[in-house]
């Protein structure tokens, strides 16, 4: 059966390549195969299975709402899995957190979000430039590929890539460069030779970019340069929102107010496709139909975002578990870390950090050892040379320790192998 694969799928996959099994089933941290071996689940679907696979409370507003024969797709009429979505958002996430924002229904992908967001911010402003930051990913429809630093996914585009301005993240030129007084300095001077842009686009935490995160102090530098200069700022949350860092929206403890941001992924609650553009309501300045798609009510989707927004959102306890986990997830990749004679470096925040290995060749050789030994995870960076940890935020204490101990055992033999080799 599995030659079926190799004879129609093209060869542009991806996972399956690190992931050599056909898996089967799925429940809270776990793949399993079809021959029943049992995997944690350190990739979460990219970031999608925030709340770990076929969660019993989401599965089950899922089949009582087929069940009832509601509203499978409706382009984006109102309907009544829609109404609750939205009423769940307002109430769980923006009420808290003093925010106003207008939820704008995009294609079903994260890099759709994007395309509405550039989209959108260029046509309010009337400018066209936009300045995205070195190691950036955000998606790889034109548009968002524009804004994305990593060659591999630029070359592909098969045409020259314009209206973006990159700019070094936040430690990319070290510690001793504040890259936010750069660009400050060329935004204002004339003759930088950088156009005025309409908005800058930003990760908190870079995920595909290597676990790149951002200080507080720089994100809240970056708002007050683009609100000083009617630049429009746009928070690119997709990986890192939904909880992943600790809080529902990753720059929530930089206290700033992003005029737009994108969500996707873990949206929806249960890795079915949703995607939102929220930005302030005085933004919203689209015609009707501007910005359209066949798959914007996907409402699914809603049913289940629904109920994750209000099984895990309602209080604060949920949030406390996830920086509880992060805590565990920090003093264990330091340990590993430390270990390691220089050779690794802890990286990220939250849920979402790993280790950066001295090239990616090592990233490949421990992340194929963790799979060995029942792990699933995967490498980001510009040479693959971090290996990312993305686990479900439910995950427990212990399935975290036992997750931990692959990647240590893994990362340690592959380091002992190359010593032993250059000996």
């Amino acid at each position: 059966m599995a030659d079926i694969f190799e004879e129609l799928e093209s060869d542009v996959q991806s996972y399956a390549r690190s992931f050599p099994v056909v898996f089967d089933q799925a429940e809270g941290a776990y793949l399993y195969d079809t021959d029943g071996r049992q995997y944690l689940d350190f990739l979460a679907g990219a970031g999608t299975l925030n709340y770990g696979h076929n969660h019993p409370i989401l599965k089950q507003a899922l089949l009582d709402y087929i069940s009832s024969n509601g509203i499978t797709h409706g382009l984006d009429m109102h309907t009544v899995a829609k109404e609750r979505f939205l009423q769940a958002l307002q109430t769980h996430v923006f009420e808290p957190r003093g925010l106003e924002y207008t939820v704008q229904f995009t294609g079903p992908t994260g890099t759709n979000a994007v395309e509405a967001a550039l989209k959108l911010a260029r046509n309010i402003t009337g400018r066209h430039n936009v300045i995205a930051f070195t190691n950036g990913f955000h998606g790889v429809s034109l548009g968002a590929m524009a804004a994305t630093g990593n060659s591999h996914h630029r070359d592909a585009a098969g045409m020259p890539l314009s209206g973006v301005t990159p700019m070094p993240f936040d430690g990319y030129l070290g510690e001793e460069v504040d890259s936010a007084v750069i660009l400050e300095k060329m935004i204002d001077d004339p003759s930088s030779g950088v156009d005025r842009p309409a908005a800058v686009i930003v990760e908190t935490v870079q995920g595909e970019g290597g676990l790149n995160a951002a200080s507080m102090r720089w994100l809240r530098e970056i708002h007050r340069i683009c609100k000083r200069r009617d630049i429009l700022l746009i928070v690119d949350d997709i990986q890192a929102g939904c909880g992943r860092t600790g809080t529902f929206f990753s720059f929530e403890p930089a206290d700033i107010r992003p005029d737009i941001v994108t969500l996707s992924k873990s949206l929806s609650g249960y890795g079915l496709p949703l995607a939102v553009t929220l930005f302030r309501p005085e933004l919203d300045q689209w015609k009707p139909g501007e910005h359209n798609g066949t798959f914007r009510g996907n409402n699914h989707a809603f049913v289940t975002a629904t109920r994750a927004l209000e099984t895990f959102w309602s209080d604060d306890a949920f949030a406390a578990d996830v920086k509880a986990r992060s805590v565990q997830l920090l003093d264990g990749l330091e340990s590993i870390a430390a270990r390691s004679s220089g050779a690794l470096e802890r990286k990220g925040r939250g849920l979402m950090q790993g280790l950066s290995c001295p090239d990616g060749e090592t990233a490949t050789a421990i992340a194929r050892a963790c799979f060995g030994r029942g792990l699933v995870i995967e490498t980001s960076g510009s040479e693959g040379q971090v290996v990312k940890c993305l686990c479900p935020l439910i995950i427990s204490e212990q399935e975290l320790g036992d997750g931990l101990d692959i990647l240590q055992h893994s990362a340690l033999e592959i380091l002992g192998k190359q010593i032993r080799r250059a000996s």
